[in-house]
């Protein structure tokens, strides 16, 4: 199994073999042999992408074995084609998205009665939050209102309530970008199956980003710098000399999984990438949009200014840079990239 692989117990199996930096780079490789081929299939025919969606959604599996064939095939079919915006076939992103976080268990009693519990103890701080939440995008406000985000916020606060992560000192509580978060989640599927969904991405893909003291958020930041140093030197170099430091232009994109992008479908179809080849990679994409401007960056007298709110996503661009950057890295500075959302020994060896 790659180490790229979201669920919490393919991490698990993986960190007994003793071999992690190894699977991590065997992970790099598929991803970027998958660049290859998607490359390819462009030169063909254009292909409807729905039926093969569908076909993997609607498999039937008997053993973990097939478990494991069928994530293969979907974050394949994710990379040369992104999840489809089909009208007709809303469920697909959803379907997949709930797949990828092994969302296995979905209890509208359980839901409900966490709900009905009212307000947990960060009650004030989700309120000041959730109404700022996407709040100029008129495509999620559509979709999906207030409500029913403080009820997930507090449904996920309920149900975290004196447990851990992996009998560490990881615990939960509300902390700023929680909402944002949330968000995609509730624009994507259905209110339960959001919260079963998020709940799921918080404790498994990146419980560090939500603790207290940020610390994923902040080790995410610090590789930013070390990988960008390592992909493009100058553009480093330039923005040092301008006494720019990632702590101040990529702070909430970290922090946030660059949902506080907009335009909102291209945000989705990022998760789409980064939930099938790991949230760890957002870390990449954020270099890649400054890529997109590197330019502009380069001959600007306050690049600040241009860094200050990133231009639109285009998650096409993005990820095609991205895959391109990762074969720049190092084994080592990759696998600690691929660890700091969830493992609490990262900050440690980056000196955070």
């Amino acid at each position: 199994m790659d180490g790229l692989t979201i669920g919490i117990e393919v991490r698990e199996e993986i960190a007994q073999t003793g071999d992690l930096i190894v699977q991590n780079v065997q992970a790099k490789e598929q991803l970027q042999q998958q660049q290859e081929e998607k490359q390819l299939q462009e030169e063909d025919e254009a292909v409807d992408p729905v039926p093969l969606f569908q076909e993997v959604l609607r498999r039937q599996h008997q053993t973990e074995a097939q478990i494991v064939e069928s994530l293969h095939c979907l974050r394949q079919l994710i990379l040369a084609y992104g999840i489809p915006d089909d009208p007709k076939q809303p469920s697909i992103r959803g379907q997949c998205w709930k797949l990828l976080l092994e969302v296995n268990h979905i209890s509208a009693q359980e839901y409900v009665s966490l709900v009905k519990r009212g307000k947990p103890d960060e009650y004030g701080k989700i309120r000041n939050d959730t109404f700022r939440t996407l709040a100029t995008d008129k495509k999620f406000l559509d979709v999906v209102d207030e409500d029913s985000l403080i009820r997930v916020l507090c449904a996920f606060a309920w149900s975290t309530q004196a447990t851990s992560y992996q009998d560490t000192d990881v615990s939960f509580t509300y902390v700023q970008g929680m909402n944002v978060l949330a968000a995609p989640f509730l624009y994507t599927m259905s209110e339960m199956e959001a919260f079963y969904s998020y709940s799921n991405f918080i404790k498994h893909c990146c419980p560090l980003y939500v603790q207290p003291t940020l610390q994923g958020v902040h080790c995410g930041i610090k590789l930013l710098e070390e990988c960008l140093r390592k992909i493009d030197v100058q553009l480093y170099n330039h923005l040092k000399s301008k006494r720019l430091s990632a702590e101040l232009y990529a702070f909430p994109s970290v922090l946030t999984i660059c949902a506080c992008t907009p335009p909102l479908d291209q945000a989705m179809q990022l998760w789409d990438f980064l939930l099938a080849w790991g949230i760890h990679l957002n870390i990449i994409c954020i270099i890649a949009q400054m890529h997109l401007i590197r330019d502009d960056l380069m001959s600007h007298a306050s690049p600040m200014k241009l860094l200050r709110i990133f231009p639109d996503l285009d998650a096409d661009k993005i990820i095609g840079e991205t895959i391109k950057m990762v074969k720049l890295l190092p084994d080592e500075l990759y696998d600690l990239l691929v660890r700091h959302p969830y493992d609490p020994s990262v900050a440690e060896q980056i000196s955070w």
